[in-house]
């Protein structure tokens, strides 16, 4: 899993999921595939949904607000066709009236199928056309507290006054750094030099419970704090320290601790706390360190800057798939008891809106789909990897428009 890519503070306050974390381990690649491909109507799949109707509209209404504030000469190009940010509105307008129609499901598909042209993303280069990969991704809790104590000694840090960001006149290029003593531009430091050292000493937030802990909100890159009173505080991105991303998941599986096909978010803390000894050497084989602050009680906002939708947000690689287009998602999903544990895998097909994007999600066959937060969240987050399809939607009728 890659932590956050820092090319904008929208795109920092994604959450990338926390399986992500492992996926930097199975060759995951950018696609030389053409992204998108036309489905003939004899090979459509049957669209149903299985999520609440509810959220569906309220993200579909979300993305349209995204779309209405894209500047007036934006437009996207699909298999040659190139249309324009009024057309996009326009389909996903015709999405919500289907939506607001109330049809059953068959009525659903019928008008999906006949009024829009279907794309399928052509999925991972390794996989028959078409396979995406499909993890999940979730807005952590975690128990912390404003001051430190013996229980609470593991902070995240605010944005340090001393991180420093400079762009080459030439190549437009920006680096993350800091000044050193004789006033030169330089790396600033890594996670282990950050946590060894303490240099930030002062820039505390907020402490954690568990090193752990804290290493998965700054992968997650948001989260909510539980204070000792009960309330509760969100934390967003404010920065990273220019360091590139090392999966510690990879590091486990390379080392022969744990095998590829039990890589889980659940079996890496499992191992850590079997080896407490071996944690720190691991967390620090990640040098990206975030900084964070205070958010506020609304929903968490992916980089499209609209509120995630839990069961209908995706994460995808943006500079492969359109996030202008809604789509439509066919994957496995777990079913969970009251104690967290997962009794099957069942199939799950739901359209879905690519409002959010990361530096580890590459190429057309990765997505990750927003589960919001709770247990259920965070157990389908942390074990999701399942193989999917993904399609896009545009109206038909944009050459008589």
């Amino acid at each position: 899993m890659n932590a956050l890519s820092g090319r904008s503070f929208l795109i920092a306050i994604r959450f990338l999921c926390l399986v992500t974390l492992l996926f930097q381990i199975s060759g995951c690649s950018q696609q030389h595939r053409t992204p998108l491909v036309p489905v003939p109507t004899p090979e459509l799949p049957f669209f149903t949904d299985d999520g609440d109707r509810a959220d569906l509209l309220a993200c579909a209404l979300s993305h349209r607000n995204y779309l209405t504030n894209l500047p007036e000469g934006h437009h996207l190009t699909v298999a040659n066709h190139t249309y324009p940010r009024q057309w996009l509105l326009h389909s996903v307008d015709e999405l919500i009236s289907i939506l607001r129609s109330t049809p059953d499901t068959l009525e659903i598909h019928n008008r999906i199928a006949h009024d829009f042209d279907i794309f399928m993303a052509t999925g991972r280069k390794d996989e028959t056309i078409g396979t995406m990969l499909v993890t999940g991704y979730f807005e952590p809790l975690f128990e912390g507290s404003l001051s430190e104590t013996e229980q609470f000694k593991y902070p995240l840090y605010s944005k340090p006054a001393s991180l420093v960001t400079q762009t080459a006149p030439e190549s437009q290029m920006t680096s993350v750094g800091r000044i050193d003593v004789h006033g030169n531009f330089t790396n600033y430091w890594t996670r282990a030099e950050i946590e060894n050292n303490q240099p930030l000493k002062g820039d505390e937030l907020v402490y954690l419970k568990d090193p752990f802990e804290a290493f998965l909100l700054h992968v997650q890159g948001s989260g909510k704090i539980l204070l000792p009173d009960g309330n509760q505080r969100s934390v967003r991105f404010a920065g990273h320290n220019g360091h590139s991303y090392n999966s510690i998941g990879k590091l486990l599986v390379d080392e022969g601790k744990i095998s590829l096909k039990e890589a889980s978010i659940p079996t890496i803390r499992s191992y850590f706390n079997s080896h407490p000894a071996e944690q720190k050497r691991i967390l620090h084989h990640n040098p990206r360190f975030i900084f964070f602050a205070w958010g506020d009680d609304k929903p968490p906002r992916g980089n499209l800057g609209q509120p995630l939708t839990k069961g209908r947000s995706i994460a995808i690689d943006q500079s492969s798939l359109p996030p202008e287009l809604f789509g439509w998602l066919q994957t496995k999903r777990p079913l969970v008891n009251t104690d967290g544990l997962i009794l099957e895998w069942v199939s799950t097909s739901r359209f879905v809106f690519p409002q959010d994007t990361g530096s580890a999600i590459e190429g057309a066959g990765r997505v990750d789909l927003f589960w919001g937060n709770g247990l259920y969240a965070e157990v389908a987050a942390g074990n999701m990897k399942e193989k999917g399809k993904l399609y896009f939607f545009i109206k038909k009728g944009f050459l008589r428009y």
